[in-house]
């Protein structure tokens, strides 16, 4: 989930304008986006989940009393405040979740459900948690056809009902944001599920670049190459919707570069992935009309740096993809764990960074994955291996 507010001036600004947003506020004082998963309970088995849910809810969960304290801390980082991010397992499994989204709204936070397609999820509670405040939802589409998908997600059927609910959340007049993850054997489904993104009317598509890690350790990550292929392919289709790639830090660096020179596509040959994305485009959308317009350029915004996540304990963490606790909000404020953990200032001094980040002329955009980079060395701030940028090499900075 990425709405975009307080977003001010840009870095790497080029010559087409401004391909990378950056805040108002510093990083350090306060993020931009907090997900609290709010239970690790679901229906679904997902094969790439990072937080291998479980059918039932844990008794250790924050409970109503908790995450209204959590909130209260949220909303005391004063204007502007954090946008928060109700996610699982599967947040509608808790019975709580209308009253933890009146709560937030009523003190002032922005508050948005990533839930999982199930029968929980009905028109009926859409429109209640829309009554109780909800400003955006995510919905999971993995693949163009049901086999994938619903492979994907471990139960049949769950395809047809995301387009179900995809309508659902358009029709209960909320914000609809579109997830999909991206492995080696589904990336060549991406064209036609951009145009299930366009046809939905969604107003963001996040694209999850595979991070290793719980189930996803199970499932192929693109190789360096590929990812970069997909993440030019994003860039020139991001006039269409918004785009934003998540694990995947140098989309910023990309934005950047295209920004930089006056033919990118001269500037950047495809590969022959980027090519069959193309052709595989053109097929997917004949027929449609989908007006085009100037693509919103990504944030930089990464893990313990504008961004963090909270499980259902009550551990913090830089991310939901990092499995490296920063803390606890039931020991401390999240406040307090932000601003002091050694985890999360770590992550914040580019000059920590080390191999081809650390050095890298994009550093100030990008910074890699920390968890991509964590993932596949063990060292939360090695280079990042699903980048194929080589520093030096001479292309534009901006």
């Amino acid at each position: 989930m990425d709405e975009v507010r307080g977003a001010g001036p840009v870095a790497g600004t080029g010559a087409r304008g401004r391909p990378v947003r950056v805040l108002h506020h510093d990083v350090s004082d306060r993020p931009f986006l907090v997900i609290w998963e709010v239970t690790r309970a679901c229906a679904l088995a997902c094969r790439h989940c990072r937080a291998d849910a479980i059918p039932r809810r844990d008794p250790r969960e924050l409970d109503t009393d908790d995450g209204k304290r959590l909130m209260d801390d949220l909303a005391s980082f004063g204007a502007p405040r954090p946008l928060l991010v109700l996610t699982g397992g599967d947040p509608f499994e808790r019975p709580d979740l209308t009253e933890l989204v009146a709560y937030g709204t009523s003190i002032g936070l922005s508050v948005a459900l990533a839930p999982s397609v199930t029968p929980r999820l009905t028109r009926d509670v859409l429109l209640e948690l829309r009554d109780a405040g909800a400003k955006a939802v995510s919905v999971s589409l993995d693949g163009a056809q049901a086999e994938t998908h619903d492979a994907f997600r471990g139960v049949p059927g769950v395809y047809d009902a995301t387009l179900t609910a995809m309508e659902a959340v358009r029709s209960a007049g909320i914000r609809l944001q579109v997830n999909t993850t991206v492995t080696a054997g589904t990336v060549h489904e991406l064209p036609w599920v951009l145009r299930r993104v366009l046809d939905a009317g969604a107003a963001l598509w996040s694209v999850f670049f595979l991070v290793p890690t719980g189930r996803g350790q199970t499932l192929g990550a693109l190789s360096a190459q590929d990812e970069e292929d997909v993440l030019h392919w994003l860039h020139e289709v991001s006039d269409l919707v918004a785009v934003k790639a998540t694990e995947a830090a140098h989309y910023r660096r990309i934005a950047v570069q295209r920004a930089s020179v006056a033919d990118p596509a001269a500037a950047f040959p495809a590969g022959a992935l980027r090519e069959r994305l193309r052709r595989d485009t053109a097929v997917a959308l004949a027929g449609g009309d989908f007006p085009r317009r100037p693509p919103r350029p990504p944030m930089d915004v990464g893990s313990g740096r504008g961004f963090a996540f909270v499980d259902h304990v009550g551990d913090v963490y830089p991310s939901g993809f990092l499995p490296m606790v920063a803390g606890s909000v039931r020991q401390a404020p999240f406040s307090h764990v932000y601003r002091t953990s050694p985890v999360l200032t770590s992550l914040r001094d580019p000059g920590a960074l080390g191999g081809r980040c650390g050095r890298c002329e994009f550093l100030g955009v990008c910074g890699g994955s920390r968890s991509q980079a964590y993932a596949r060395t063990g060292d939360l701030l090695a280079e990042d291996p699903s980048c194929a940028w080589e520093p030096g090499r001479g292309v534009l900075v901006g």
